[in-house]
């Protein structure tokens, strides 16, 4: 039975939500404040986290970065709740690796829709499990781990799909529509500033110079590209 943590503090959002997910299928946990909340995440991870922004003691987007910062909690998808006069917050959110969200209001049916609609994607995999290696760096996706040098270097679920996707394309240049497409898919509620955000973030990753790549490279005025150099070796 997949697993699913709502941390909200409102006690009747909480209610609406449990009994609709109960009724769908899925164990649910709830915790009425950030700091209990990221403590039972620590304790148990869930296959899906819902999560208020507004929340007490510890604010969601605080725990959304502690999420995306532990390793442990790599695989753990994040649907976002949102107030309509919260919507700065929820573009951060989604820039801070949250894997989508619903405002608030909101219709249960389109809730359950949208986590099943993420542990899909878990499943199937938006990566193949197939390994992939240039120079020095390794992507290994039935880990969803990245390796530089050896160094484990943590990835947002969403950074990681960009990254694999880019390096299962060497060389092509994506336009940011493109990889919205790819990376985001059709339910997608980001926009191209958002692949920004994304490439930038694995380039300070994974680059000694970000300024002066020699991976994650920008096509001026097209998109953005892996590009393996003539040295780079690229195995599977």
């Amino acid at each position: 039975m997949e697993r699913v943590l709502i941390v909200e503090d409102e006690k009747g959002v909480v209610e609406l939500l449990r009994e609709s997910l109960t009724k769908a299928g899925f164990k649910v946990t709830a915790r009425f404040d950030g700091a209990s909340g990221l403590k039972q995440l620590r304790k148990s991870p869930p296959d899906v986290l819902v999560l208020d922004l507004g929340l007490p003691k510890l604010s969601g987007l605080d725990v959304l970065k502690a999420v995306k910062q532990d390793p442990k909690l790599g695989d753990v998808m994040v649907l976002i709740l949102s107030g309509t006069a919260e919507e700065a917050d929820r573009v951060v959110g989604l820039e801070l690796g949250a894997d989508d969200y619903v405002p608030k209001p909101f219709s249960p049916r389109e809730l359950v829709a949208r986590i099943r609609a993420l542990l899909r994607r878990a499943r199937n995999g938006a990566v193949p499990p197939k390994a992939i290696q240039v120079g020095s760096l390794q992507i290994d996706p039935s880990l969803r781990r990245v390796t530089l040098d050896g160094r484990h270097i943590p990835t947002s679920a969403i950074e990681f799909r960009l990254l694999y996707f880019l390096a299962t394309h060497p060389n092509q240049v994506f336009s940011r529509e493109e990889l919205l497409e790819a990376v985001w898919g059709k339910a997608r509620n980001v926009t191209v500033r958002s692949v920004d955000t994304y490439f930038w973030r694995l380039r300070r990753k994974l680059e000694r110079n970000p300024q002066n790549p020699a991976l994650l490279k920008s096509s001026r005025g097209t998109g953005y590209l892996l590009e393996i150099p003539p040295s780079g070796e690229r195995s599977s």
